[in-house]
């Protein structure tokens, strides 16, 4: 090629090159397009955890690696609010890290601790920078809310990757702030009341429930939940506590620090449904409760499932969590009352219902405590309290602010 031809080709390619990778990264046969940097294409700010631990295991970096779409139904999110709960307070510690990793790594291919930097924060709000190729529910701009599941990246990083099927548009009465309040605590109450105890909007009239332990995440949302399909709910909590339940439209409330709790509840008519939030000693006496061989069910949020696979493995753990849960299902069953364990599932399609309740003044987020993104360990402190009277919520980022 004549020499000076050559010198005009490869500043040409020099040129396009640098543009292309200023305004695109490349992820297999998909081109996608950003008005950013290219640092800010693989880097971002975000609170990680290096190993488990207290809260000083939590770490701020700007130098988080941006979040990438590997399916086609994924979409990022640019955070605006985290909301905490006390699982990421459990996950910071190790809790249920064999369970997890499993999940993350089915095959076993990658090393122990590659789970490393974790990302914590179970409930996001945003907005959608980027959707899959397969993404035809929402587009880039949505406001939308999710509750993300244990095994993927949290919510405490500028951005998240999710699937489209766990997220739901957020609703349009809310800030982001308050609806980072609402997507796990519901989504767990949603699945426990609806998934485990077959409840609705169709049949929930007139049924008896109680909410042991109603004045947290998961409580507050149950309750609302339940008074809006038309349930009569009891719960318990202490006495400072009341006025909160009350106003979430709780009709009976019984203040466990006043004496023993199972006392004050057997003298009331038996229930259809009890949602247990405390666990410990309360299987011993709660089940006692129900109306029996009328289909009334127990189902506790407190299980060892975790625990079990943590201690014992994945494959003993299974073992002894299947006969640990049908050991005590058959001893109730005999008595004429259903024992059931309650679990968190990811579910775009209820956040979407509960975002219909929300706009509907049905349900109302409860934000007890907001810290700026600065302030992550101390929210962590705040979760790690407990007695919670609503949820701890982290402001990632308004429009218009930048942490790199």
């Amino acid at each position: 090629m004549n020499p000076f031809r050559q010198l005009v080709c490869s500043r040409w390619l020099l040129y396009h090159s640098k543009v292309l990778s200023e305004n695109t990264l490349v992820c297999g046969s998909q081109k996608r397009l950003f008005s950013t940097t290219s640092s800010r294409m693989t880097i971002m700010p975000a609170w990680v955890i290096d190993k488990y631990g207290s809260n000083d295991v939590l770490r701020f970096t700007r130098n988080a690696c941006f979040p990438v779409i590997h399916y086609p139904n994924e979409i990022i999110v640019k955070v605006h609010a985290a909301g905490l709960n006390p699982i990421d307070v459990s996950m910071r510690g190790g809790y249920g890290a064999a369970t997890l990793s499993m999940k993350r790594d089915p095959l076993n291919i990658k090393q122990t601790g590659s789970e490393f930097p974790l990302i914590l924060g179970r409930d996001v709000s945003g907005v959608i920078m980027e959707c899959g190729l397969d993404v035809k529910y929402f587009k880039e701009g949505d406001e939308v809310w999710a509750a993300i599941p244990p095994w993927k990246q949290g919510s405490l990083a500028e951005f998240v990757v999710l699937s489209a099927n766990e997220v739901s548009h957020k609703p349009k009465s809310l800030s982001h702030t308050e609806a980072a309040a609402i997507p796990y605590a519901a989504a767990t109450a949603w699945s426990a009341l609806v998934n485990t105890g077959g409840l609705n909007k169709d049949n929930c009239a007139k049924k008896r429930t109680l909410i042991l332990g109603g004045s947290g995440g998961v409580g507050t949302f149950a309750i609302q939940m339940l008074k809006a399909w038309g349930a009569h709910v009891t719960v318990t909590c202490s006495q400072n506590a009341e006025r909160l339940v009350r106003g979430l439209g709780a009709d009976h409330m019984v203040d466990y620090t006043a004496g023993p709790v199972e006392a004050a509840l057997g003298a009331l008519e038996k229930f259809d449904l009890i949602l247990d939030n405390v666990g410990g000693d309360t299987e011993r006496w709660a089940l006692g409760l129900l109306k029996p061989w009328s289909g009334a069910k127990y189902i506790t949020l407190v299980t060892p499932f975790l625990q079990n696979t943590d201690l014992l493995g994945i494959a003993d753990g299974m073992l002894q969590n299947g006969v640990t849960a049908a050991t005590k299902a058959l001893k109730h069953l005999l008595k004429g009352v259903h024992y059931r364990w309650g679990f968190f599932a990811p579910n775009g399609p209820a956040l979407d219902d509960i975002s219909e309740m929300v706009d509907a003044q049905k349900i109302r987020a409860v934000v007890e405590e907001q810290f700026t993104f600065s302030q992550v360990p101390q929210a962590f402190q705040k979760v790690e309290k407990g007695h919670a009277r609503g949820k701890t919520v982290v402001q990632v980022s308004r429009d218009g602010e930048d942490h790199s």
